[in-house]
């Protein structure tokens, strides 16, 4: 079962997704700012970060740049998730070194397609590594 770090402070967009992830079997740590976030990260190692962008205590772009630049969390699979759905909104979270990107109101099918390919393809780089790593 893989584990999904959902970084949410809205508790209404919280608890859906955290309903319908679990319901499709995934196992769900939140944190509801992005200091907690940043933490849950660094010491659960989840399989894939659920991150909303504009977060109390720290945004999700600092979040993600911090974890990004650890070799640790470096290769968790980060999606942001934002109200703002402009092109450079999209630009700036891959920038901060998310891997894909998601507007809200969550479409759960599409995320849901985006986290399974995600999962699929970083599987598929830890099968692929040499054993001595």
């Amino acid at each position: 079962m893989a584990t999904i770090l959902l970084v949410e402070d809205n508790e209404m967009n919280r608890d859906m997704l955290s309903r319908r992830l679990v319901r499709k079997g995934f196992e769900v740590l939140i944190a509801i700012d992005g200091e907690a976030g940043f933490n849950l990260a660094v010491g659960r190692r989840p399989d894939l970060i659920l991150m909303d962008m504009s977060l109390p205590v720290l945004d999700g772009w600092e979040v993600t740049r911090r974890l990004k630049s650890r070799p640790d969390t470096r290769d968790i699979p980060v999606v942001a998730l934002t109200a703002h759905a402009m092109s450079t909104d999209r630009e700036q979270a891959l920038q901060a070194g998310c891997d894909e990107y998601d507007t809200k109101p969550v479409e759960f099918g599409r995320l849901l397609d985006k986290i399974e390919r995600l999962l699929g393809a970083s599987r598929a780089e830890v099968a692929t590594e040499p054993a001595d790593r």
